[in-house]
């Protein structure tokens, strides 16, 4: 296995050290896990798409036009 050095905020390892009984090694090496499968079901989705990278653009800014309606 490999060791991985990361950069968290101060607060955040206050936080994490109330709870030293977790193992955050696992919590983060779960969630990496699931990022990465969630990564390849969207690349398994794009392989199959027809759309062009236009038309996926439009309806984007459509989405987050109806988006930013909703909630203004």
């Amino acid at each position: 296995m490999v060791n991985m050095t990361l950069s968290i905020p101060k607060e955040l390892h206050k936080e994490m050290m109330r709870h030293s009984e977790l193992k955050w090694s696992d919590i983060a090496r779960q969630t990496f896990e699931k990022k990465l499968q969630e990564i390849h079901w969207v690349d398994e989705v794009l392989k199959r798409s027809t759309l062009t990278e236009e038309e996926a653009e439009k309806i984007g800014h459509k989405i987050k036009h109806q988006i930013r309606k909703r909630f203004s």
